[in-house]
């Protein structure tokens, strides 16, 4: 069964909802070609000619039918931090159940479980117009406790009708944190990229900042499909306001759909080559889809750092 936001909503604390995600998730991996993804082997990773046979965990051979060593604890402490946008054009939906923010609250917080569970160690970064409290990358379940209420109380803040206006301002935050961060991690960026265009190169050059510090990078481009990239409203007339800007433009929607959706495509497919030649991770995420895709990719990337 997948876990849309729908289904998951139905359960009580962050916590729970976090780990029902990844048990699923994992569930999900068991009985699908990328069983060899399970976190279940969080200490062990495939056996590579000329390790030595000594470290070959004939157990988990047995159970897989496929070779893996043991790993040390140095080997699989992994570091990393999800820097959340919490600006105002993150809390919309139309169609989805949750909101951007919402959703990537919740997607954050599954993967700083799914981290824990591998003893791996996960920070969290709010920003918006500039840089949030850093929470620092630990692997403790009471660290993962602290990750938690900071993620319920972004909500609390920040998910619902406010007067406040949250403008984005990514390149600044991201620049503050690659020089803040000490020590090589992997960046998660649960972002929408609804700002300027013509920040989108002070955005990639802050990207490639934290490359330049040996930092690995993915970034989820957090869409609400239908709405955000199809622009699929009935065909009446409706009121658009900027969520950051307060602009507001009156227009039928089927008269701008054709040009909208040209335009919509060459920026994402534009901003993923550009991504892709900076050895950055894209991926276009829809708030209306299961988390399971999200955490794929995401623990495609981790497991390529060990």
């Amino acid at each position: 069964m997948l876990l849309t936001p729908e289904l998951i909503n139905r359960l009580a604390p962050l916590e729970i909802k976090a780990r029902q995600i990844v048990e699923g998730f994992i569930s999900g991996l068991h009985k699908s070609p990328y069983f060899g993804f399970s976190v279940e082997f969080a200490e062990h990773r495939p056996y590579n000619p000329g390790d030595d046979l000594k470290h070959m965990d004939w157990k988990v051979y047995g159970k897989t039918e496929r070779h893996y060593v043991k790993q040390y604890e140095e080997e699989t402490n992994l570091r990393c931090y999800i820097l959340l946008d919490v600006s105002s054009s993150m809390q919309f939906r139309y169609f989805a159940d949750w909101s951007k923010l919402r959703y990537a609250v919740h997607l954050g917080a599954a993967m700083a479980y799914m981290l824990h569970r591998q003893r791996d160690g996960c920070g969290l970064v709010p920003f918006d117009r500039q840089l949030g409290e850093i929470l620092p990358a630990k692997s403790s379940y009471a660290h993962l406790m602290h990750l938690y209420r900071n993620l319920d109380r972004i909500l609390e803040d920040y998910d619902g009708e406010s007067p406040e206006i949250r403008q984005t301002a990514s390149a600044d935050a991201i620049h503050q944190l690659a020089e803040r961060i000490n020590r090589r991690s992997l960046v998660v960026l649960l972002t929408d990229l609804f700002e300027n265009v013509q920040k989108q190169e002070e955005l990639v050059s802050a990207l490639k900042h934290l490359r330049h510090k040996k930092h690995e990078v993915i970034l989820f481009h957090l869409l609400e499909k239908k709405s955000e990239r199809e622009l699929d409203f009935p065909d009446e007339r409706f009121v658009f306001r900027d969520m950051e800007t307060g602009g507001e433009m009156d227009v039928i929607p089927g008269q701008i759909r054709r040009d909208y959706q040209k335009k919509m495509a060459e920026y994402t497919r534009d901003f993923h080559i550009t991504c892709s030649e900076a050895k950055i991770a894209y991926e276009q995420v829809d708030t209306q889809d299961p988390f399971e895709y999200a955490l794929l990719a995401f623990l495609n990337k981790r497991r390529r750092l060990m």
